[in-house]
């Protein structure tokens, strides 16, 4: 029979959760984080599940400030992100590196899309057309929370910083609150920001349109605020079309312009995890969030 109590004690620190499901305080954690695998998973009495996601990690440059405002330089600033490294640093296992801000496994996705390498030397030429052979200096906001698409920004924001370094863009990290960090960058007052999207209703729409349109600018969620006419156009057509392969294709035409004109870095799609007491059974996650219906503590 599943069980008749549900407490939720919110405890957003990362290692305080663990500890609480290791002295069996609570039986299920969410978003451990992947340095705790290996301990999860050397415990008989617990266990780590893991659920395929659709989301996005990115930085996005604030497209209205400069030096951002101008597209030579966003794309150096793709090139000069070593992805890789900070997937393989960051993520571990739990996830890939991203170049669309549609996940992967979503309609529409352009599995053809090129992404940009890692390329300083490109970075710096790119940055010279631009006038900034000698360098900037801006502001790159790091979240203060853990997900699964950022699950330690703090680590992400500092091998951001130090590949900027090389090309001569020199970034100042900061970190607010987070109801302040969503005010401030609804407000546009950031140069850069990590951020990032969890699907809401598994339609491409959801991310393509919410994440960047022009009129989402005034909602605050596109974050870079940026807005092509192009883009936009192809977005919001494909909102109004019913073929699935036709829709696929209006998406398609719209990633290509995002890759051109770099409003963002993609970083990378996670896993969502969480851990459980191995005596748990009947819990579940989806992508429209948590099922505690069954739950039962054996």
């Amino acid at each position: 029979m599943p069980t008749k109590h549900l407490i939720f004690s919110i405890t957003p620190n990362v290692e305080t959760r663990l500890a609480k499901l290791q002295t069996n305080e609570c039986q299920i954690i969410p978003a451990p984080s992947p340095v705790q695998f290996p301990v999860i998973k050397g415990n008989k009495d617990l266990a780590l599940h893991a659920v395929e996601a659709l989301n996005v990690g990115y930085l996005a440059f604030n497209t209205e400030k400069k030096p951002f405002d101008n597209v030579l330089v966003r794309q150096a600033l793709n090139y000069a992100t070593d992805k890789q490294a900070i997937v393989k640093a960051v993520f571990l296992d739990s996830g890939s590196v991203a170049k669309s801000p549609i996940p992967a496994n979503m309609l529409g996705y352009k599995k053809d899309l090129p992404d940009y390498d890692y390329d300083p030397q490109k970075a710096k030429d790119l940055l010279k057309q631009a006038g900034l052979e000698k360098g900037a200096e801006v502001t790159l906001w790091s979240m203060p929370v853990q997900r699964p698409y950022n699950p330690n920004s703090r680590r992400i924001a500092e091998m951001i910083q130090n590949d900027w370094s090389k090309v001569g863009i020199k970034a100042k990290i900061v970190t607010y609150e987070w109801g302040e960090y969503l005010a401030g960058m609804r407000k546009g007052e950031h140069d850069s920001a990590l951020f990032g999207w969890m699907s809401d209703n598994g339609d491409p729409d959801n991310f393509a349109g919410t994440l960047l349109s022009c009129d989402n600018i005034k909602t605050g969620s596109n974050v870079a605020r940026w807005c092509d006419k192009s883009y936009d156009a192809l977005v919001k057509k494909a909102i109004l079309v019913s073929d699935p392969q036709a829709r696929a294709g209006l998406y398609a035409q719209a990633q290509e312009i995002f890759q051109q004109q770099a409003p963002w870095i993609t970083l990378a799609t996670g896993n969502t995890f969480y851990a459980t007491r191995s005596n748990v059974s009947g819990y579940s996650v989806s992508l429209m969030g948590s099922d505690f219906s069954k739950v039962k503590l054996n």
